[in-house]
């Protein structure tokens, strides 16, 4: 390879170094998604993990990226722009492995013996057979080729300690005697930050789970993923908390719904001890379940919201409402009017932002609230406002399993009902009590479509 692409493939693994999470062959949509973000965060620049996939051959591109998406990548890595990288990282062509020559080592080697000691024949034949040593050696460690390692040969399982509820602790039950190292890694997410290094000789891992969402947890062997299966950690109805690590500040259901809304007043949050400057937190109500037969491809959504704080480093009121999903995510931004640069929309892989593209449509006024109303049909997506379309999607969106919401508010925030359908599952919550809604489904459609 030469020029751009051996930089480009160097500039991949100085990423998978630089985050810890390996082989990057291995990377989901999920971790591009989440490496779109770091990148921004870093370099104030929104590359979208469309574009990144791009650049890691996940998706088809035949031309090399431009110069805007090498010059962020690098400086993501601490550099200046693309020319000062290259500048600093070889000429651009791979080395040939190095052959090392006995008869150049000879002379080398006897130049550090003092010219005025004379060497019998036999010294020289013992330093001729140690240069031919190394290059046998040299040669084999070359080649040495790495262990075998064979999905079939580990065994990777896992339950939950309670049916719902957060925190949760799930035990991991595992067999990786035949690993050819002495430890393994169990990762309890797609986060490759949230990695435990265990025994090969063990059998039980326990991890604690302080969200409910949908998690795929992976047994990995020598940087490779032998087994994964997936992980629902429920939330026993609306969870209300704030945000924070590495534990949240958990409240009760009847601590939020209050008079027909899911709100949590300031002065609860303050009783906690939770301070709400000069950071402001961020408020979550989680609700993970079983909603059965609904996917992201076909579905309504709708919603009120009302951003109910608004001091000090939370001028923006940056809100937003996702819809959880196997997998992945849909998430819906809004904020105050002047704040729209720093949105972004995520719409299972169809992803923008404010930065780059215009997401105005996304500024509210909080001082009352906001209907919110999502469409996907034939995995073609609409997005309403106060009963106006103001945004479409007509591609990469995904079919994928619904299995919560998440409500988020910078500082804090209320919800006045929720509803979820697609004609046979019927999902709704007006906060009337602390039940957790309504669900209801059509079973004689389910079973005609299992047909």
């Amino acid at each position: 390879m030469h020029n751009d692409e051996f930089y480009i493939e160097k500039a991949k693994k100085l990423f998978e170094i630089n985050t810890g999470w390996g082989d990057s062959g291995e990377w989901t949509n999920q971790d591009f998604v989440i490496l779109s973000e770091k990148i921004q965060e870093k370099t104030n620049v929104a590359l979208s993990h469309v574009t990144l996939k791009r650049v890691w051959g996940k998706v088809k591109y035949e031309s090399l990226p431009n110069t805007h998406t090498l010059d962020t990548l690098v400086q993501f890595l601490g550099y200046e722009n693309w020319r000062s990288f290259k500048s600093q990282n070889g000429n651009g062509v791979v080395p040939a492995q190095p052959i090392i020559q006995p008869a150049a080592i000879i002379p080398a080697i006897e130049a550090k013996i003092p010219a005025t000691q004379k060497r019998p024949i036999v010294v020289k034949f013992a330093l001729f057979g140690v240069c031919v040593i190394a290059v046998i050696v040299s040669v084999f460690s070359v080649k040495k080729k790495q262990p075998v390692i064979n999905n079939g040969d580990y065994k990777f399982s896992s339950r939950t300690v309670v049916t719902a509820g957060l925190p949760n602790s799930v035990i991991f039950n595992f067999d990786a005697t035949k690993s050819p190292y002495d430890s393994v890694v169990i990762q309890q997410s797609w986060d490759k930050h949230r990695q435990d290094k265990v025994s090969k000789n063990d059998h039980q891992h326990t991890s604690i789970y302080y969200y409910p969402d949908y998690y795929k947890a992976r047994l990995i062997v020598g940087g490779k993923s032998v087994s994964v299966h997936k992980l629902l950690i429920r939330s026993n109805g609306w969870l209300p908390m704030v945000t924070q690590s590495p534990v949240p500040v958990y409240f009760t259901k009847e601590e939020a719904i209050v008079n027909g809304k899911m709100t949590m007043p300031i002065e609860k949050i303050q009783a906690k001890n939770v301070k709400l400057q000069p950071v402001p937190l961020d408020m979550l109500y989680g609700n993970v379940r079983d909603f059965g037969e609904i996917y992201s491809d076909n579905f309504t959504f709708e919603t009120s919201v009302k951003n109910d704080y608004r001091e000090g480093a939370a001028i923006c009121q940056l809100s937003k409402i996702y819809i959880l999903c196997e997998g992945t995510a849909i998430y819906i931004p809004l904020c105050s009017k002047g704040c729209i640069s720093s949105l972004d929309l995520l719409f299972t892989n169809y992803y923008t932002s404010g930065k780059q593209n215009d997401l105005s449509v996304f500024g509210v006024d909080f001082n009352s609230f906001v209907k919110v109303k999502i469409e996907t049909v034939d995995r073609k997506a609409k997005i309403f406002l106060n009963d106006k379309l103001v945004y479409s999607i007509n591609q990469d969106i995904v079919k994928s399993k619904i299995i919560g919401f998440d409500f988020a508010f910078q500082g804090t925030g209320s919800v006045d009902y929720v509803k979820l359908s697609n004609g046979k599952v019927n999902y709704r919550d007006d906060f009337n009590d602390t039940s957790g809604g309504t669900l209801t489904q059509d079973l004689n459609a389910k079973s005609q479509e299992s047909r």
